[in-house]
């Protein structure tokens, strides 16, 4: 899932190479949004994680698979179109190593990519995102596992 922690996720990016497709944020513009980005492109990264409450949250749809959607950078550049190819909710104490693999952070267990994750979702910049400055995941927690490719560059 592209991180639901920006106030315009889902505003339309319309370019002549993008027209009418939502906008993908990974985490919030800062030095985690430039790596991830950078991941993306080099084809580092095919998976990402949300929390569904998000969703309920920002009123989005889940994803599906097919859906299409414009990467932007810490500037909201438009750097490239990634596609659904698998959708999953589950708890967060379930996800595997290829998922967190896929993640492209550079994580070899869950424990690390679980520690990256609860590090971010319980950071100021997510807490304040959520209203809740005592937010916390546990294993019970359910979570959006998103799979997706990139279709181009831009």
């Amino acid at each position: 899932m592209c991180e639901r922690v920006d106030a315009d996720w889902g505003a339309l990016v319309t370019t002549p190479a993008t027209p009418d497709l939502p906008t993908c944020y990974f985490a919030f513009p800062g030095p985690l949004r430039d790596q991830l980005v950078a991941a993306v492109l080099s084809g580092d990264k095919t998976s990402t994680t949300g929390l569904l409450d998000d969703y309920a949250r920002d009123g989005e749809p889940l994803p599906a698979v097919g859906d299409r959607s414009v990467v932007v950078d810490s500037a909201d550049r438009p750097v490239a179109v990634i596609e659904v190819t698998d959708v999953r909710v589950l708890r967060l104490g379930v996800v595997d190593l290829d998922h967190a693999r896929d993640e492209g952070e550079g994580c070899d267990s869950v424990a690390a990519w679980r520690a990256g994750h609860e590090e971010y979702w319980h950071g100021p910049d997510y807490r304040g995102y959520v209203g809740d400055p005592e937010f916390t995941v546990d294993d019970d927690t359910l979570a959006v596992a998103e799979r997706f490719r990139l279709v181009r560059r831009l």
